[in-house]
Parts: C-alpha cells; structure tokens; sequence
C-alpha cells in the first residue's frame, strides 16, 4: 500500500466523525443562512476541533460566503476544506528542520502517548533514507524506556548512546554529541523524560539539554518535537499547552491517528498554539510512520480527491 493511501486509510476514523456530521448538515440546508452557519459549528465542535477554533473557521467561512455571494450549502464544502488547510499552513512550517552534521531531533511527552516507539520509527526512517543516526538515551528516569529504545536502535540499525536508570539526561546527550562529532552523523535523536507532575524540574532538565546541544553543535538544525496521542483528544490539546510552557516546542508527531476518531485535534493545537504537526504515526510498524502533509490531511478528513 503507497503512503497516501495509507495516510487515507488511518484517516478513516476521523473522516466519519468529521465528515459524516458535515455532510449531514450541508444536505439538511440547502440554502446558506444563519442556522445552517451554527450547525455546522456544532458539528465542528463536536468533531474534537474546539471550541475556539470552531468558531473561528465559522466566522472564516461566514465571511468567505459573504465575499463570494455563495448560497449553495454544497459549495461550502470547498471552502472549509480551504480554511482548514490554511489554518495547518499559517505560521510555523510542517517541515522537518532537519540539516547539519548532526541535526538534533529532541522528544519529549508523557509516557504512554508512544514516544519510545516514535523515536524507533523516526530512526527507522531516517535510516531507510541512508542516514546515519544515533539515540541519545536520555529518558534515565524509567529503565524501561531505555530497554525499549535498544530494541528499537538494534530493529533500525543505528547506535544508541546510553547510562544507567537514574543518570543525568544531560551527560547522557553529551555524550551522545562527542560519539557523534567527526563521525559524518546526519540526525541525532535525543529521547527525555516525560514527567508532567513536577513542571520546574521538565523545565529545568529539558533547558539544561537545550544549553549542552547549543554550545556544542552551534550549527545544526534543532527541532522539538512532542509526541501526542491523537486518541485522548482534548487531553492532548491540554498537554501541548503544558509542554509548551516547558519548552520550546517547534512540532508535533500525533501517534495512533489510525485507531482515533479524534483527529481533529490537530486544528485546535495547531491554532490555539501555533504549533504544527510535523510527523504522524499510522500505526504499530516500524514503517508506520508519514511526514505531515496538510493538503492531503484535509482532503483524506473531507474524502476529497487531490484535485480538489
């Protein structure tokens, strides 16, 4: 199966939960008026977008009626397919920033959204790719999350840096970066610790790392990415919001798209926090795992083809 239908596949979840509603309504009102204005709000809303950003796509797409002098329901669906992209693209880019030997790719999230996992499929990837790659164990709070990760190093083929449970995060990613300097390193994955109940001490560790990666790898690009689980929902909007006070987050990788009606939530972050989604997981396989593409999310949510 190719990646696009794949991606349309995991989609099909959320594109009944999200399309479906809209569809109903579109064909409840023929004519756009008011009322049908503030039900496809509701439908929005119930779709897991938010309340915030739902009333603000509806407010883009009352003006965007008005403008054009639209009155058939039917023609509204192109234009909310539209906005939604627009509201994906706006801001912060969905690309990787992805250059320098190394690049440093830094994840972070609360344990049980996939975040071991993520980094095995990331290195997988990038492996694939014909990149040289390395993980920096640095989650040394959980010794589970350090087994997982040599699992996933020895599955991928690339090295993994590690200490024991319990050493300091920031020592282990220095050490990382020497065993990368002079080695013609192209990514370095750096695994943290996803402990929420005590944000200083997230905030201080995950400053710490930050300070080590600048003044030893001045050059490289850096990305921040938190790994959501697109299953929870509007929890996952409350734990970007907390993150992004930790750290400063540059992308999301949503895991387990394929298994959630809830998708949605990429609007709500995406909007309320400007923080794009930049990688997606589609299910439990080590290639299981997509570059995040706004036109083809939309389409895939809204069953349009790609022309539309």
């Amino acid at each position: 199966m190719g990646i696009f239908n794949k991606i349309k596949e995991s989609l099909s979840k959320t594109r009944d939960s999200i399309n479906d509603k809209l569809e109903t309504v579109i064909k409840t009102f023929r004519t756009v008026d008011e009322e049908l204005f503030e039900e496809l709000e509701e439908a929005l809303i119930t779709a897991d977008l938010g309340v915030n950003t739902s009333l603000e796509i509806i407010d883009r797409l009352r003006s965007a009626a008005a403008e054009k002098h639209i009155t058939d329901s039917k023609a509204l669906k192109g234009e909310l397919a539209q906005i939604l992209k627009d509201i994906l693209k706006e801001g912060s880019s969905n690309e990787l920033n992805v250059f320098g030997l190394p690049a440093v790719i830094m994840v972070i999230g609360v344990n049980g959204v996939g975040k071991t996992t993520s980094i095995g499929k990331i290195a997988n990837m990038y492996r694939k790719q014909g990149k040289e790659v390395v993980i920096a164990a640095a989650d040394t709070f959980r010794a589970a999350a350090i087994e997982q990760l040599e699992v996933w190093a020895e599955r991928a083929g690339v090295r993994i840096i590690k200490q024991q449970e319990g050493a300091d995060p920031a020592a282990v990613v220095y050490d990382a970066i020497n065993a990368c300097k002079g080695k013609y390193v192209d990514v370095l994955l750096c695994d943290t610790a996803g402990r929420l109940h005590n944000k200083k001490n997230l905030m201080e560790e995950l400053k710490k790392i930050h300070r080590i990666l600048e003044r030893e790898l001045p050059m490289g690009g850096k990305e921040i990415l938190l790994v959501l689980d697109a299953t929870t929902g509007q929890n996952a909007v409350q734990q970007a919001k907390e993150f992004k006070e930790a750290a400063d987050i540059t992308g999301i990788m949503l895991t387990k798209l394929d298994g959630t009606a809830k998708g949605g939530i990429v609007f709500a972050i995406k909007n309320e926090f400007d923080i794009p989604v930049k990688l997606v997981g589609l299910g439990e396989g080590a290639d299981d795992i997509a570059l995040f593409d706004p036109d083809e999310f939309v389409n895939g949510i809204l069953d349009l083809s790609d022309e539309e």
